[in-house]
């Protein structure tokens, strides 16, 4: 005959027996991790910056007619050197010259009427002295006088308008350089101060970049920048920032960088495509492996090994900079700290660990 054992006979045999089990588990220590690790250490060069840009002139005008009226001629087209007085461009003169012709007639009427009123009164003079006339003729021809000297000296200015006037139909060149572009054809209606041609003075060449504001800050007061071609890196001119944009561009959030090249080679012309180079500014920095960083609440962190006690602890850190292999740490990190930077994802506060010899 089978004898049954009672449930709770065997279950107060098998449950110390278990109980056992997980005490022996929780008191087992947590094994030692081996990581690399790395001392860390402050490095002060400055790191080279590079940013392509294009080649401009220092100074770069649009010329544009005075007055409005209908392009019949453009002398120039993209490309072409220019010289001081020359013809860029012409309106259609006819009414201008219709102007002008008016006001010579104008002219000639009022010198007509002036001579007229001074003849008046030169008689009215003599009849005075004799007692011919009263004095009420006299001032009237005194007035009559001054107001045909005035419309002579009105004509004349109006004359002067009018022949100003034809000389503006012309568009001429104030300086030498080179037209970069062109705004309007034979045959438009152009109003005052709209583009025709755009001229870059001669006199100096500028390599123009868009800066991030960081990198701004980054750069020393007066760096030196070595400007290439990046079509013919062996084609270099060397530079200085002459001027910087106060206000940033409103698409791109940079701002414009303009550097004045020094005797640049002829190779570099308006328009080339150039890469500038220069050292930001040296201050002291702690580099480390990508691979160091964790994160500890939402924050860049990594494990620093206790010398003494070879256990790890989580300390954040805040970043200057982020790249593909390496990390720039701006904060959280001292000289000679011992920072792991491999096996990080095994780790927890206060747990041995062995470091690895270089190259195991």
């Amino acid at each position: 005959m089978r004898r049954t054992i009672p449930l709770f006979l065997l279950a107060a045999v098998i449950g110390p027996l278990l109980a056992g089990c997980r005490s022996e588990e929780e008191q087992a220590p947590d094994p030692v991790r081996p990581v690399r690790t790395v001392t860390v250490s402050e490095t002060t060069t400055g790191e080279p910056l590079s940013l392509t840009g294009t080649v401009q002139a220092v100074n770069e005008v649009s010329a544009a007619f005075r007055i409005a009226g209908r392009v019949i001629e453009r002398a120039v087209n993209v490309g072409d050197r220019v010289s001081p007085g020359q013809v860029l461009a012409r309106l259609d003169s006819q009414n201008e010259l219709n102007a002008l012709k008016s006001a010579e007639a104008g002219e000639a009427a009022a010198e007509g009427q002036l001579v007229q009123a001074r003849n008046s009164f030169g008689r009215q003079e003599s009849l005075l002295r004799s007692g011919f006339t009263t004095k009420a003729n006299h001032d009237q021809a005194r007035q009559a006088l001054q107001t045909a000297q005035s419309r002579l000296d009105d004509a004349r200015a109006q004359l002067r308008i009018a022949r100003d006037r034809v000389d503006f139909t012309e568009l001429r060149a104030d300086a030498a350089g080179t037209v970069t572009a062109r705004g309007a054809e034979a045959g438009e209606v152009v109003q005052p101060g709209q583009m025709i041609v755009q001229i870059a003075r001669e006199g100096g060449r500028d390599a123009v970049f868009e800066v991030p504001a960081q990198l701004i800050r980054q750069m020393p007061a007066d760096p030196a920048v070595s400007v290439a071609l990046t079509d013919a890196a062996d084609v270099t001119a060397r530079g200085r920032v002459r001027e910087v944009s106060p206000q940033a561009d409103p698409v791109t959030r940079t701002f414009r960088v303009r550097v004045g090249l020094i005797d640049p080679p002829e190779a570099m012309r308006l328009g080339s495509t150039v890469r500038g180079t220069a050292a930001t500014e040296s201050t002291p920095r702690i580099t480390l492996a990508s691979s160091a960083l964790t994160s500890s609440e939402g924050r860049p962190a990594v494990w620093v090994v206790d010398p003494q006690a070879l256990t790890v602890a989580l300390r954040p850190v805040e970043l200057a900079g982020f790249g593909v292999a390496t990390a720039t740490v701006s904060e959280g990190l001292a000289p000679g700290d011992i920072v792991v930077t491999a096996g990080v994802q095994a780790l927890h506060p206060g747990q041995q660990v062995r470091l690895l010899e270089a190259g195991r």
